[in-house]
């Protein structure tokens, strides 16, 4: 009987021994630890989604937090030291840090589906001008108002309906008809009722936004060049941007 006791104690301390082991030995490969990424897409479809489940399989230790937020409040963050990266849309000429090109996704209207758009293949800017537009604050919705603003030529160039909501309540609301939203690509992966998702197009085809993942050269957390060296793996084309290092 003490023979028996004996041997299940030395299985657990051995058991627990190569368990601390494990995870020494993980963090002394930059496996572990927290990072925290800052983004204002969604994460129900795409690249973004793609990477960060590439990411928990090869890390699977990390922590990873996230932050949602505007462009320009997710930069400030940065800047701040309170987040670690930020994979945001279209270029920002207020960070002086690190920047990497990364994917670009198309812009997409989610229209009610009674809606006369709604039996189109595709939607063109001009067709929005006079459409009840919701619009956020948050996310992509600033850079998709300069965008529309860009298109149609004019600064009061639909009716905006703005609401201080993320990104799945619009949706709901649009199901709900109390407007349109543009939207990117990422967001289509999920289903609402009463939505359809058409692409937005000029005279050229689909209308794209571009993304960058920015982080400060002098952090000194652990996880992140492991985030930016898989990132330059999966997208080697875009990674060999100029402007990142």
């Amino acid at each position: 009987m003490e023979g028996r006791e004996f041997l299940e104690d030395a299985r657990r301390i051995v058991g627990e021994a190569e368990a601390m082991a494990a995870r020494l030995k993980t963090r002394s490969r930059r496996e572990s630890g927290r990072l925290t990424i800052g983004i204002h897409t969604s994460l129900s479809a795409g690249n973004l989604r793609a990477t960060l489940l590439e990411h928990r399989h090869r890390f699977p230790d990390a922590d990873r937090q996230f932050v949602d937020g505007a462009s320009e409040h997710l930069i400030s963050d940065l800047a701040s030291s309170a987040i670690d990266v930020a994979v945001v849309a279209d270029p920002n000429p207020n960070w002086s840090g690190k920047s990497l090109v990364l994917w670009s996704e198309r812009v997409i209207a989610a229209l009610p589906a009674k809606h006369p758009l709604a039996s189109h293949d595709v939607v063109h800017w001009g067709e929005l001008r006079r459409e009840p537009l919701l619009m956020s604050q948050r996310g992509p919705g600033p850079e998709l108002l300069k965008l529309l603003i860009s298109k149609l030529g004019s600064s009061d160039p639909c009716k905006l309906l703005r609401h201080d909501v993320g990104l799945d309540r619009l949706l709901c609301m649009v199901g709900m008809d109390f407007g349109i939203l543009l939207a990117l690509e990422s967001a289509t992966g999920a289903t609402y009722p009463g939505v359809i998702f058409r692409e937005v197009h000029d005279a050229e085809g689909p209308t794209r936004l571009s993304f960058r993942v920015y982080w400060r050269q002098s952090n000194g957390n652990p996880l992140v060049r492991p985030f930016l060296d898989l990132i330059r793996e999966r997208y080697p084309d875009l990674s060999a941007d100029p402007g990142g290092s």
